[in-house]
């Protein structure tokens, strides 16, 4: 009987983390989509145009390939960077969140029951509420690097 509650509890929390995952994610991807509005749309565009004048019958091969590649670094680089940066994001929510698992088996291992499962719901909250915080400026620093500016409203 002990396993079954243990059982149910464990999926109750799991589909609790997995719900508020999921509001990270809609979160930083609302506060993320000016930038890849940038990079999907303004520079791809540059890209293609950059790379349409490329093709002139005048060139060889080599140069209109040169000319292509060199196109696409600006489109290359914003992509990197945005990838790069959210993965450093990930991986320090990944890392705060692995600290509130072992947190709750510590809890368990006490023997404390459903304090346990407050025990990993707050630390879980207070490290979404954390790194929600650096969202901002983890936007407006990619917004820096890739010289996107705000539209005055």
């Amino acid at each position: 009987m002990a396993d079954h509650i243990a059982a149910m509890e464990a999926q109750m929390v799991s589909e609790r983390m997995r719900r508020k995952l999921s509001e990270v994610n809609s979160a930083a991807q609302a506060q993320l989509s000016p930038v890849q509005d940038h990079i999907n749309f303004t520079l791809q565009q540059a890209y293609f145009k950059c790379a349409y004048e490329c093709f002139d019958r005048r060139r060889k091969q080599e140069e209109i390939s040169n000319c292509v590649e060199h196109c696409s670094v600006p489109v290359l680089n914003a992509q990197n960077h945005f990838e790069n940066e959210m993965a450093k994001f990930q991986e320090r929510l990944n890392r705060s969140l692995m600290v509130c698992q072992d947190r709750f088996e510590a809890a368990k291992a006490q023997q404390l029951g459903s304090d346990a499962v407050n025990v990993l719901e707050s630390c879980v909250d207070q490290s979404i509420q954390d790194n929600m915080k650096t969202l901002p400026h983890l936007v407006g620093r990619m917004k820096q690097s890739l010289a996107i500016r705000d539209e005055a409203k």
